[in-house]
């Protein structure tokens, strides 16, 4: 028996989009190595882009107008959520699919080769097994610790300020702090996207010198969060979903919530990627290229005037997937925010010109 799909990969995307297609009343063969895994990550995103059907109950924690520091403080004007990783799981069940614990070795067409030399085939076969890791791409990493919550420590989407013990010169990380739960909070060291990015241990130190220059004493027994992951090297198109598709921002490194949105468009057959969204796609590389341009002092600058911008701007950059004429506006009205010496660089990296950077740079939004 043919199935209707096959989704490779049982991660948000993958399962989020096997869900949608068993919710439409199709058959569906969803394939994963180890599809019972528990999801340990931390996923958040944007309030706004949450579809319709997503149960109320997956949402942790929210912040209404969270604080970002580039060289001054930011208040945000938009919700920000963090789900409960558990939760969203479960809420996205597969009731009804087939469900195959193997490794996916190949794809051909509408027909799936496994490790055990099993095929199945279906009128449409969807990859969302991520991103491969390569030196190639650049990555985000980040370390975090997980701590009860108090007065002292207010949530922050960002804080660029160089109390973590780094020389100015050196690649840049900032600080995300997020509630989890009315008890706790996870405060990360990130990286946004570096070519190599840092490495955790870097991050992990840097983490314990900031907490420590606030007055945030860690025990050592805290539950402990690493990530590392590629941010570029997703195609679009209509065979792949999730970060392999694509999904992820190449400039913040959100998928998620940006995979939920267009799960129910893809499973019923429409395109996620109109051509405007194709262009979108490719301004937000262009933008991926100028943070990784800029000097890692300049860093924070540069996000000074991105939070300076209308808020209609700043949504349509970070979350317009197919919002051609935001998106642009947003850069075009950024690069006219930015010093004349920083210019120069952003337009140059923008367009894919060549251009000698004095350091490797790095900057990680979670998801």
């Amino acid at each position: 028996m043919t199935a209707d799909l096959i989704v490779c990969g049982l991660g948000p995307a993958g399962r989020a989009l096997a869900h949608r297609c068993l919710a439409h009343g199709m058959s569906v063969t969803a394939i994963d190595p180890v599809p019972d895994r528990r999801w340990s990550a931390t996923y958040a995103g944007w309030y706004d882009e949450l579809p319709h059907w997503l149960a109320p109950s997956v949402i942790a924690t929210t912040v209404a107008h969270p604080m970002a520091w580039g060289t001054t403080p930011h208040r945000l004007d938009r919700t920000y959520v963090v789900f409960d990783s558990a939760a969203l799981r479960d809420s996205l069940n597969l009731d009804g699919a087939q469900i195959v614990a193997d490794h996916v070795i190949e794809i051909r067409y509408n027909t799936v080769t496994l490790a055990s030399g099993t095929e199945f085939s279906a009128e449409r076969v969807i990859d969302a097994r991520g991103i491969a890791r390569s030196p190639m791409l650049a990555e985000q990493t980040a370390y975090g610790v997980v701590v009860r919550r108090g007065a002292d420590i207010a949530p922050l989407f960002m804080d660029w300020r160089t109390d973590n013990g780094t020389e100015p010169d050196a690649p840049r990380s900032f600080l995300y702090a997020v509630p989890l739960s009315a008890e706790t909070m996870l405060l990360e060291e990130t990286c946004l996207a570096g070519r190599p990015a840092l490495e955790t241990t870097v991050l992990r130190d840097r983490l314990h010198h900031r907490l420590r220059s606030r007055g945030i004493e860690l025990t050592g027994s805290e539950p402990v969060e690493r990530v590392r992951f590629p941010v570029q090297g997703g195609r679009p198109g209509p065979r792949r979903f999730g970060a392999a598709g694509a999904f992820t921002h190449p400039a913040t490194g959100y998928s998620v919530t940006a995979s939920l949105a267009a799960a129910d468009t893809v499973a019923l057959g429409s395109s996620a990627w109109p051509a405007r969204a194709r262009a979108v796609h490719a301004l937000r590389s262009a933008g991926l290229r100028a943070l990784l341009a800029l000097p890692p002092a300049d860093l924070p600058i540069f996000f000074d005037a991105f939070f300076t911008l209308p808020p209609r701007l700043q949504r349509a950059y970070l979350s317009g997937r197919t919002d051609l004429g935001g998106t642009a506006a947003a850069m075009r009205t950024l690069f006219a925010a930015l010093p004349a010496r920083l210019r120069r660089r952003v337009a140059t990296a923008t367009l894919g010109i060549p251009i000698r950077s004095p350091i490797r740079n790095g900057s990680s939004m979670m998801e």
